[in-house]
């Protein structure tokens, strides 16, 4: 679908809500006018009033809309709502159906109500903001707000040099046909794992050193991937030791060990996280459904997953998350359903359904399967957030992605009292994010509210070739934490 500007270049703003809006249309920015399908975004700049105005023709039929605001009050955020709002207007016309999140485009829609809350307005405000403004439809708005009360709460618990501590297993039994994560098979790189464990173990001792001068403070911790519980329990109680040995864990509130796949957890693994600290695990089907976990390459099935559920809770973890996903191929409406009933029996404290989101790095892409259609996902994720509110969870983060079914949304459910705030306090960048190994990317909070990002080599084989790199840019990271670096 052609895009042309005329009278501004706030492409980003305006080329993200045609994706979101038109997600079956291909983009195709053009510099001159055009026929057939595509729209135009365009603003005019008179004395008074700064004008936005939108012209789309899709499918044979033509919409416009316009918005404006006074020339002296102009700011980039206002020029780019009423050009956003220009364009919704005239999209929503020949939309067969409201667009859950409106005129917002951005992956994290609780940047703008956690802000609004945070700056003394109450829950009832922050939604009024999301209707008047961005045209959200009042599920989306509740969700929203729900998510930002509970971000709310956990920005209570933080002080000025706190941080959390991820660290990256960037190993997988196989891939799974909708991952675009930078993982690598077992299967292919078995021999990687000792070495990059002792690269790991390098990193994690020099980082302890610069964060003991720092003065900073770990609040929360968590192992991810990847799947880390493809390290053997040999190689998992290595890993927890250094850590423990090396950071000072004692003001720790929450430590998460991302189990993932059913197929690389048994009781001696399980045991050995809960008695090396870990007091959080997921454990992730993504369906319930063994023909749906097969066209996906989930080397297990539904009853593995119970059997793994079970083993947690005999190895003394209470809190648990597992994940699903609608909108996987083979999947029904129905069977999301049977999914979801299935894993509440199991009652876990965390519950996080995600909206399949086809990357270009995953196989699913590039095979072209054919998915659930937009109807049956929206369908997929209704009955999730009813249910889930009917059993007494509720929503305590949420985020969007490029190319999700439905441009609908990721959100973690939890039980009361039950939140990750690892989740939260990364997905909101409540404060600085230090990351360990492959893949991993460490996000610095500045105190003039600016990030600043370094990224770890991303492939096993180059982060044990550049190590000492690595190590290096950890010392530049706590120089800055530090306030000696700026």
């Amino acid at each position: 679908m052609k895009l042309l500007l005329s009278g501004h270049d706030d492409r980003y703003a305006i080329e993200q809500l045609q994706l979101a809006l038109f997600a079956e249309e291909a983009m195709e920015p053009v510099d001159a006018p055009f026929a057939g399908d595509g729209a135009v975004s365009a603003l005019h700049r008179g004395k008074i009033w700064l004008t936005a105005t939108a012209k789309i023709t899709w499918r044979g039929e033509t919409a416009s809309a316009s918005r404006r605001l006074l020339a002296k009050e102009e700011t980039v955020k206002l020029r780019r709502q009423i050009l956003q709002q220009s364009y919704y207007l005239a999209a929503v016309t020949l939309l067969p159906q409201l667009p859950a999140w409106g005129a917002l485009a951005g992956v994290r829609p609780t940047k703008l109500t956690t802000a609004h809350l945070l700056a003394g307005g109450s829950a009832a405000s922050a939604e009024r903001l999301l209707k008047n403004t961005y045209f959200v439809t009042p599920a989306r708005r509740k969700l929203c707000v729900d998510a930002s009360l509970s971000t709310v709460q956990a920005a209570s618990l933080l002080e000025p040099k706190d941080i959390s501590l991820y660290v990256g297993i960037p190993f997988c039994p196989t891939r799974c046909a909708y991952c675009s994560f930078v993982s690598q098979s077992i299967a292919a790189c078995k021999h990687l794992l000792e070495p990059y464990l002792e690269a790991l173990l390098q990193e994690i001792s020099a980082t302890g050193k610069f964060l003991a001068n720092s003065g900073a403070r770990v609040r929360t911790l968590y192992i991810g991937g990847g799947t880390p519980t493809t390290l053997s329990a040999g190689q998992l109680a290595r890993l927890m030791d250094a850590l423990a040995e090396t950071f000072d864990l004692g003001g720790c509130l929450e430590y998460t060990v991302e189990g993932g796949r059913p197929d690389t957890l048994n009781l001696e693994k399980l045991r050995t996280l809960r008695a090396h600290g870990a007091s959080r695990v997921s454990i992730n089907p993504q369906s319930m459904d063994d023909g749906v976990l097969a066209r996906c390459g989930r080397k297990h099935t539904a009853a593995e997953i119970i059997k793994a559920y079970e083993q947690a809770q005999k190895a003394g973890f209470q809190e648990i998350n597992m994940d699903l996903i609608a909108g996987l191929p083979g999947d029904t409406a129905e069977g999301f359903a049977a999914s979801l009933d299935a894993v509440c029996k199991l009652n876990p404290s965390n519950l996080t359904v995600h909206t399949l989101a086809l990357k270009k790095g995953a196989d699913l892409y590039q095979q072209r399967v054919e998915l659930p259609s937009a109807e049956a996902v929206a369908a997929m994720v209704g009955y999730a957030n009813e249910t889930l509110r009917r059993l007494g969870y509720h929503p305590y983060y949420l985020y969007r992605q490029k190319y999700m079914s439905g441009s609908f949304e990721n959100v973690g459910w939890s039980k009361p009292g039950s939140d990750c705030l690892y989740n939260i306090y990364m997905m909101e960048e409540l404060h600085t994010i230090v990351s360990l190994g492959g893949g991993g990317m460490t996000k610095v909070n500045l105190p003039n509210g600016r990030l600043e990002r370094f990224h770890n080599p991303k492939f096993p084989q180059q982060y044990l070739e550049r190590i000492d790199d690595t190590i290096r840019q950890k010392e530049a990271v706590f120089q800055i934490i530090a306030g000696r670096k700026e």
